[in-house]
């Protein structure tokens, strides 16, 4: 009888050690696969992060060689604005100076015309 409670004792323990070590595997297993799951799915930020990341590289030389090209572009307009004001003002200087000419032929004009009349005036011969 004692023997017989012995090998019925071992074979539960036995049961229990195989139940054991079905639930470690299964623990194992389960463990394994929620890693494998969390770290796919970091990878997956991680990966998303990381192209995300290259299209801002990307539109950022994109966006500084269009600023460069853009301030080129303005310092072409700069020169052809400043060229077209100091045209301008040539245009004005020469305005200037044709009416100072102008005016100066009005004056010699009014000059030879009182010449003229007072010659005009004196009796010939004197």
């Amino acid at each position: 009888m004692l023997s017989a409670m012995m090998k019925e004792h071992q074979a539960r323990q036995q049961q229990h050690r195989e139940l054991q070590e079905k639930r470690r595997k299964d623990a194992i297993t389960a463990a394994t696969a929620v890693t494998q799951a969390l770290g796919e799915n970091l990878n997956s930020g991680v990966s998303q992060a990381y192209l995300n990341q290259k299209k801002l590289d990307a539109e950022a030389k994109q966006l500084q060689t269009q600023a460069a090209t853009y301030a080129k572009k303005t310092l072409q307009w700069l020169a052809v604005v400043e060229g077209f004001n100091q045209a301008l003002k040539e245009i004005g200087d020469v305005e200037n100076w044709a009416r100072s000419i102008e005016s100066d032929m009005r004056i010699i004009s009014t000059a030879l015309e009182y010449v003229y009349k007072d010659e005009a005036s004196k009796p010939p011969g004197m």
